[in-house]
């Protein structure tokens, strides 16, 4: 029996039967009451600056690369006859082939110096900082300086820099760069020497945050300098490396300073860069047309590269 002065039994809810109470939708005047109108006007400036500096130009070179024009006469709709005219240009497979061999070649040479070069750095204790200084130096002078002072070095006369040098081993004279066999390793060589201390900081800086438990455990096993490079280093490093890859193949295709002014695409075009023929193109020839049509096969090479690359690498980064 159930007493009377037991009060009123109630049965519990179970937590499936309870509802959620709906999300409340935000109108535009809950939207604008809590600063969203502010927001966007301090928004809209950088919007307007990134869209007028950066997509606009994207934009109007798409709509060039169908067109005719060297800015002085009214531009005319060709379709895709600037593509076909630069697939048939004799001169591009050249172009093509130069820019892959520089990049093999910066690759083959010019990755692993940073890399090497800032583990030495790391090693340092009280010169570090002016060892950093040393390796960042090239880089702070004027890519332009840096270009004309290397092609005095190359100096094809025998009293020339690096000809003096060989003939102090009973070597050379060589031609550098008037020889269409050294011209291309001779630029990969100075693009090395200008571009690696950037790579260099970023690698010392990643190797500072790297534990020194890893190290001191690998020598408390034995492990000799080599050993400890590859399996704590490297590992520790693995994504920069990914990343800096990435970069350097970016920008090897994109080599335009150093053939311009050191051979200006020779001898015999075999210094040729698909950025200066584009040069070509555009301010030798007036054909802006050509000129933005390779641009663009350039920039979507470039972005299917880039896919590709992190998919290949995506399992080796992620583990």
């Amino acid at each position: 029996m159930t007493s009377l002065l037991d009060g009123p039994t109630t049965a519990a809810t179970p937590p499936d039967a309870r509802s959620a109470s709906p999300a409340k939708r935000r109108s535009p005047v809950t939207w604008v009451r809590r600063g969203g109108l502010t927001t966007l006007l301090f928004f809209l400036p950088l919007l307007f600056s990134f869209g007028f500096f950066a997509w606009f130009p994207i934009v109007r070179g798409i709509v060039m690369s169908v067109q005719q024009t060297n800015f002085v006469t009214d531009p005319a709709f060709v379709g895709l006859d600037n593509f076909a005219a630069v697939l048939a240009d004799p001169v591009f497979p050249t172009a093509v082939g130069n820019t892959v061999l520089f990049t093999v070649l910066a690759l083959l040479f010019g990755f692993p110096v940073p890399l090497l070069l800032s583990v030495v750095v790391a090693e340092f204790r009280r010169m570090r900082g002016f060892a950093s200084v040393l390796a960042y130096l090239p880089v702070i002078i004027p890519p332009v300086a840096a270009v004309l002072l290397w092609k005095t070095f190359y100096d094809p006369r025998p009293d020339g820099l690096f000809n003096t040098v060989l003939g102090w081993f009973g070597a050379g004279p060589l031609a550098w760069l008037n020889d269409g066999g050294l011209a291309l390793p001779a630029i990969v060589l100075q693009a090395t020497w200008a571009g690696a201390g950037t790579a260099t900081i970023i690698y010392i800086a990643s190797l500072m945050t790297i534990r020194t438990e890893l190290y001191e455990a690998a020598e408390i096993d034995g492990a000799t300098v080599l050993r400890r490079f590859w399996h704590v280093t490297l590992p520790q490093l693995r994504n920069v490396i990914f990343v800096m890859l990435l970069l350097q193949l970016i920008g090897t295709f994109q080599i335009f300073t150093e053939p311009y002014i050191m051979t200006g695409g020779g001898p015999d075009n075999r210094t040729t860069s698909i950025l200066l023929l584009i040069y070509r193109y555009a301010f030798l020839n007036g054909d802006y047309g050509k000129a933005t049509a390779l641009s663009l096969m350039l920039a979507i090479f470039l972005a299917l590269l880039s896919i590709v690359y992190f998919r290949l690498t995506r399992r080796w980064s992620a583990s």
